[in-house]
């Protein structure tokens, strides 16, 4: 089936697709605040610009779409039928440019989650439950 969308329809709907302050990531971080964490966002400073830091507990979480972020087994995670080339490279870029920052984080000392679109529409408050039960059984809060 080919694209019913001009070429300029179509770059102007790719360009109302945000990389942050996103629906899942607004639920996440409200939830988070309305426990008591306190945390930065977008922080440029990190590699890969985490979209949740929680500097007390030295932790990263990343907040991936599924489609964009390639969730395995994800019903969400589709590959669109045109331009599939285009695509699967974009994609293999995305996993590989997530893998590389996550290590990084890692090597630089910090906790790295990773929470996926498909769990916080399924169950948002379970999700941030175990969320918060792994980063203070992995790392108790700094002292800074």
């Amino acid at each position: 089936m080919a694209d019913h969308l001009t070429e300029a329809e179509r770059s102007w709907n790719m360009s109302r697709i945000r990389s942050r302050d996103t629906s899942i990531e607004m639920m996440v971080r409200k939830e988070l605040f309305a426990r008591g964490f306190r945390f930065r966002k977008n922080d440029k400073r990190y590699p890969g610009t985490p979209d949740v830091i929680l500097p007390k507990y030295k932790t990263a979480i990343f907040i991936h779409g599924c489609f964009w972020h390639r969730h395995q087994d994800c019903k969400i995670a589709t590959t669109p039928k045109t331009n599939t080339d285009y695509w699967t490279k974009k994609f293999a870029k995305n996993v590989e440019n997530d893998e590389k920052h996550k290590m990084q984080l890692i090597e630089q000392g910090w906790q790295v989650f990773v929470i996926w679109q498909c769990e916080i529409e399924k169950d948002l408050k379970g999700t941030v439950d175990h969320l918060i039960e792994s980063i203070i059984q992995c790392k108790e809060p700094n002292d800074e």
